[in-house]
């Protein structure tokens, strides 16, 4: 899932490129993504684009009138560029004719989770806001009382959008490595200086990526991803660590995986992964020596 860091990167290429042009056509290939009635799609139709924003994870066109439509592109959805008059792209779900430019939202995925809000003022798109803090915004006693407020995994906190916003599975893993703090670590156990590491780390984390993409993707971007060479743990499993060399580990749960290094995150400890340690039972590694070992 697109998390800050892409979706700043998006919204930057999307102002350059469409704001201030006019809404000229509009094609809906999936009538599942639209998930308002009132107003439709029509509504936007030979209206200016007046700014593009974004809340967490979602981005906020701001058509005049004014009419806003909200875009989520949860797991697998992806903006892309397309000629005029092109045939549709693969995963096409709803294409947007700006004045001779064309922004198409494609998924490829059985699962259909994007979806698209239509609303007539501003507090239809507050009240789709789960309420998370944006790192960015907080001071450190701030960070601290909202970390705090319940006694959380680390992961999980940072991942849960009432708590912070736009923080996801991949950036809350590189944030943890930078910060040297277990994945598994309670928020209400931390002392006054592990809190003060998260809060430099998250948001000196997140403003490194924001600002390696921004220089990277180009005129737009082609290729988001939740995995990517240059990150520290996130999707490397069995891979040295670029700090101390030691292979990283990995907890699955359904859909998602926690990346971490036992030797500069967990004291040496591997955390028990709910699914494989249930199947080796006792023969589950449980410290770095023994995963080493194999």
């Amino acid at each position: 899932m697109p998390e800050l860091p892409d979706i700043v990167t998006y919204v930057d290429r999307l102002r350059a490129r469409f704001v201030g042009k006019t809404l000229t056509d509009w094609k809906l290939t999936s009538p599942f993504l639209l998930r308002t009635f009132e107003p439709g799609l029509e509504a936007l139709r030979r209206k200016k684009l007046a700014a593009v924003n974004h809340q967490a994870k979602r981005l906020v066109f701001e058509f005049e009138g004014p009419t806003f439509a909200v875009m989520h592109l949860m797991v697998a959805g992806r903006l892309k560029l397309a000629e005029p008059g092109s045939k549709p792209l693969f995963g096409e779900l709803i294409r947007f004719e700006f004045e001779g430019e064309v922004l198409v939202l494609t998924e490829v995925s059985k699962k259909k989770r994007a979806s698209l809000h239509l609303f007539r003022d501003e507090a239809g798109v507050r009240a789709l806001d789960r309420g998370g803090a944006d790192p960015f915004l907080l001071s450190f006693e701030e960070f601290e009382r909202v970390l705090r407020r319940e006694n959380r995994t680390l992961k999980r906190a940072l991942t849960d959008p009432s708590i912070f916003s736009g923080i996801g599975n991949a950036y809350s893993d590189e944030i943890l490595f930078w910060a040297e703090l277990s994945p598994t670590a309670l928020t209400r156990n931390l002392s006054e200086v592990e809190v003060g590491r998260l809060y430099v780390s998250t948001r000196h984390t997140l403003r490194a990526w924001i600002r390696f993409l921004g220089k990277q993707v180009g005129d737009f971007p082609e290729k988001v991803t939740a995995f990517r060479p240059e990150m520290a743990v996130h999707g490397r499993f069995k891979l040295p660590c670029r700090v101390c060399g030691a292979p990283i580990a990995h907890i699955v749960y359904k859909d998602n995986e926690t990346n971490y290094c036992p030797r500069c995150q967990t004291g040496g400890r591997i955390l028990a992964d709910r699914a494989l340690s249930r199947l080796l039972k006792g023969d589950f590694p449980r410290t770095l020596e023994e995963m080493e070992g194999e």
